[in-house]
């Protein structure tokens, strides 16, 4: 190294290192330190949880796929010991809308085998006894799960250790059995050394690995989307957080100049105390960031939660966000003083400031648009990694382009602005004299309400194409019931329990079953079938449009020429209760004739959506024989709207047996995949918002802060405090409704562009009235905030001075 440069390096880490003196000394310039550390900590707190949701999904991922039973069979391994699997029967449920997850286990082999046990578990449970996590233990304990706990009415042994749930607040049990059927494979006991043919009955732990399927391209675009606007308002915060007390900083840089020192040589201790308070920020971020860590690990938001353990930083985001802050805080701050003069005798920001140019604003916009015009008319590949990328890149310029107009506008907007209330006055010439920084703290909340306008209406836009129309009827029941008649309940049994609950209001139910006629032949390979149903009067009059209906009476309502269909006519020959091929459900077939007077009538939509064509019979056509084999339906209409109603309804069809479903009629029903991303945005975007308001709280403080000679002047010469507090509310209301203003056009362009992309219909013009709303209450929020600090600066005796 010559040297020239070493002195060159001496010069810089001496000048630094005198700025960083200055940073932490006391007065002024280690208030600033500290407000600056704040506002960088709070954005690094963000990016720390940002950069450790990979981590955490991917943990969570692999601890579901561990604890998922796999069939042996779909393993591809051969020449398993029976005594290393076991029996597994589904015992999911739901309870007050949260999923209940769960399995019934019976291990091959008893106490004696060899299988490994559930994740979390030292042993599998005993028979009639569950194991459960911590989070169920609790609601099966509490005065809140009590009919939850009569439907999982079994002793709870075990609990489930971390390693087998997917989070704290998981609600999974395992539930012991020595009763499962299946107990043989391709009729050879299981008490040989190896499992050859059909393994559906034998299952292991920790091989099953569940492939993400494919996201459609709109759901890509949209998490796409979410990452950048959630993101992008808080890369503004940090770089408004380190301009922080910036007119005192350049005071004292003033005062350097006064004794000696060059503009190269004041921009380098800015530079100093700029990256003293960026450090001290990532490390009150990091702090903060563990504490909020472990926190996180005892809450549950929007149904998501996570162990403080899977909360890591992925390391290559953890290097750039360590990196990346300094050096942005330091670039930032260098960038901030090319358009001051700091001369020995003041600064010139104190004189009229030169207008701000328009043309290079619209660069970042109009690249933007460039990038994300080859896109246009649905060509966005949401499967390739640099479509993404490139999409990625034109949302960042366009709401960057947001950012730099800002400013522009505010300058231009209060610079015509005149008249009004003296609070009105007061403010309109402070935002006069200094625009920039008023719209550095609305900043963010441009940049937010602009990304969260575009994602709203390409949300909109992806929930029409992933929302169904399911073809049910909510007013006509409420409630549907599926199960099994083997080992279940016959209609009349089921109809009788659910009309005795609290909240039922009727229950309509009917058992259906399958019939072939006499002569039955397949057709291309088919055999064509006919569908069987039994119910009373009351019941066929929904399936069915009927006049004249009696006990004993048969109809028969004609299908559409379904190849699968059988076409019955009265009189005609049947066998109920056999499968496709004829194998009966029952111990024999039972032959059947449709009667002679059956009547034709038109079939009609169930509540269920179903339009059940076929057979329907009274109680008094068939015998409970004809019936085997088949399935017990049940539509429960409800009155009032007390949520424990679906669950007495859950904990009647859940019995001794498994086989039974109990869901809600809706008619539209949402992806689980959209379901997932709209849980994702709102937890981040409330944490998001959060950090904004803080930041314009900090940012309001702050230049109340530098202000408070001022507002004691102002005092001293009469100024109501009315007066002042209006005028505080002027000076926050009149930058953010400008922003609001912007981010509306630019936002709504945006979401244009991306609807466009995945050639979705464009709309949702109005998009950003809640976000308007939002950026409403956050006005609010800071003036409140703010007014105890402004009165307790509205003093006289704020003018004195050392």
């Amino acid at each position: 190294m010559s040297e020239r440069s070493a002195t060159s390096l001496a010069t810089w880490a001496r000048e630094l290192a005198l700025g960083a003196r200055f940073a932490v000394t006391g007065g002024p310039g280690l208030t600033r330190t500290a407000l600056t550390a704040f506002g960088v900590g709070l954005g690094v707190v963000v990016l720390l949880l940002a950069a450790s949701v990979p981590t955490m999904l991917s943990a969570r991922e692999d601890r579901g796929d561990d604890r998922n039973p796999d069939p042996v069979l779909e393993t591809a391994i051969e020449d398993t010991p029976a005594a290393q699997t076991f029996q597994a029967l589904s015992g999911s449920t739901e309870y007050h809308g949260e999923e209940i997850g769960g399995w019934v286990v019976q291990p091959h082999g008893g106490a004696a085998t060899e299988a490994e046990p559930p994740p979390g578990l030292d042993a599998f449970p005993a028979p009639g006894e569950m194991a459960v996590s911590p989070a169920l233990a609790r609601l099966l304990e509490s005065d809140e799960g009590a009919l939850l706990a009569e439907r999982l009415d079994h002793p709870v042994g075990d609990t489930i250790g971390d390693e087998g749930l997917q989070g704290p607040g998981d609600l999974y049990y395992y539930l012991g059995s020595d009763t499962l059927d299946g107990d043989t494979l391709d009729g050879e006991a299981l008490d040989g050394d190896a499992i050859d043919g059909d393994a559906s009955s034998a299952y292991v732990f920790g091989d099953m690995t569940m492939g993400s399927p494919s996201l459609p391209a709109p759901l890509i675009l949209l998490i796409v989307v979410i990452c950048v606007v959630l993101l992008m308002p808080i890369a503004v915060f940090v770089a408004t957080a380190v301009r922080f007390g910036g007119e005192r900083r350049d005071q004292r840089l003033a005062a350097l100049r006064l004794v000696g020192a060059d503009i190269d040589m004041t921009r380098r201790v800015a530079a100093g105390e700029t990256l003293v308070g960026a450090v001290a920020g990532l490390l009150l971020g990091g702090a903060a960031f563990l504490l909020l860590r472990a926190w996180l690990g005892t809450v549950t938001v929007w149904g998501f939660s996570a162990f403080s353990h899977d909360i890591v930083p992925a390391l290559p985001l953890a290097a750039l966000i360590l990196v990346g802050v300094p050096v942005a805080a330091v670039v930032v701050s260098l960038l901030a003083l090319r358009g001051i003069a700091i001369e020995p005798l003041g600064v010139v920001r104190d004189a009229t400031e030169r207008r701000r140019r328009l043309v290079w604003r619209l660069v970042p916009g109009a690249l933007g648009v460039v990038l994300l015009a080859p896109m246009l008319g649905g060509s966005f590949d949401g499967g390739s990694t640099g479509g993404q990328v490139q999409a990625a890149v034109g949302v960042v310029l366009l709401l960057v382009a947001a950012t730099v107009l800002l400013p522009w506008v505010v300058e231009r907007v209060v610079a015509r602005l005149r008249g009004g209330p003296v609070s009105w006055q007061l403010a309109t010439r402070r935002l006069q004299l200094s625009s920039g920084a008023a719209a550095r703290t609305v900043s963010g909340i441009t940049v937010a309400v602009a990304g969260a306008t575009a994602l709203y209406m390409l949300f909109m836009g992806v929930s029409d194409e992933e929302t169904e129309a399911t073809g049910q009827d909510p007013d006509r029941a409420q409630i549907e019931i599926s199960e099994s008649t083997e080992g279940g309940m016959t209609a009349v049994e089921l109809s009788g329990e659910l009309e005795g609950l609290p909240g039922v209001a009727e229950a309509l139910a009917w058992e259906t079953t399958s019939a072939l006629p006499t002569d039955a032949r397949p057709v291309d390979g088919i055999t064509p079938s006919a569908q069987v149903l039994m119910g009373d009067c009351s019941v066929l009059r929904e399936l069915a449009r009927i006049e004249r209906c009696a006990d004993g009476d048969v109809f028969v309502p004609p299908g559409e020429g379904d190849p699968w269909e059988l076409a019955v006519e009265p009189g005609q020959q049947l066998i109920l209760g056999v499968d496709s091929e004829g194998v009966p459900y029952g111990e024999a077939p039972v032959p059947w004739t449709l009667p002679e007077d059956a009547l034709v009538v038109e079939p009609r939509t169930d509540p269920g959506g179903y339009v059940n064509v076929g057979v329907l019979a009274t109680p008094g056509a068939l015998d409970e024989e004809h019936m085997a084999g088949g399935w017990t339906r049940a539509m429960v209409r409800t009155e009032g709207d007390d949520p424990d109603t679906l669950e007495h309804v859950r904990n009647v069809a859940w019995g001794e047996h498994r086989d039974a479903w109990v869901f809600e009629l809706e008619s539209q029903r949402v992806s689980d995949e959209l379901a997932d991303v709209q849980r994702a945005l709102l937890i981040g975007a409330t944490g998001v918002m959060a950090v904004i308001t803080a930041s314009m709280i900090v940012s309001m403080l702050e230049q109340l802060r530098e202000r408070r000679r001022l507002l004691s002047a102002l005092v001293a010469f009469g100024t109501r405090r009315r007066t002042l507090s209006a005028s505080l509310l002027w000076q926050t209301a009149v930058p953010v409704v400008l922003g609001l203003g912007l981010a509306a056009i630019v936002g709504t362009g945006l979401g244009a562009l991306l609807m466009s992309m995945v050639d979705l219909p464009i709309g949702g013009w109005l998009a950003f009235l809640p976000m308007a709303a939002v950026g409403a209450g956050m006005i609010a929020t800071v003036t409140l905030v703010s007014l105890p600090l402004l009165w307790h600066l509205m003093r006289p005796d704020g003018l004195r001075t050392e």
